[in-house]
């Protein structure tokens, strides 16, 4: 659990070289993604110029 360092290890799930290969990230940073993601239909339907 502790290293010679006398630190804690990072055990997050982004700092896992493994997990990042497999495409696994943390539920904050999906849903961050969800957030930022605009949807293009929505964005023409807002739009004047139909």
């Amino acid at each position: 659990f502790f290293t010679k360092k006398g630190t804690f290890p990072n055990t997050h799930i982004s700092a896992s070289q493994a997990m990042k290969d497999r495409g696994i990230t943390c539920a904050t940073s999906q849903e961050r993604e969800v957030r930022e993601y605009v949807n293009p239909i929505e964005e023409m339907l807002k739009s004047d110029n139909l």
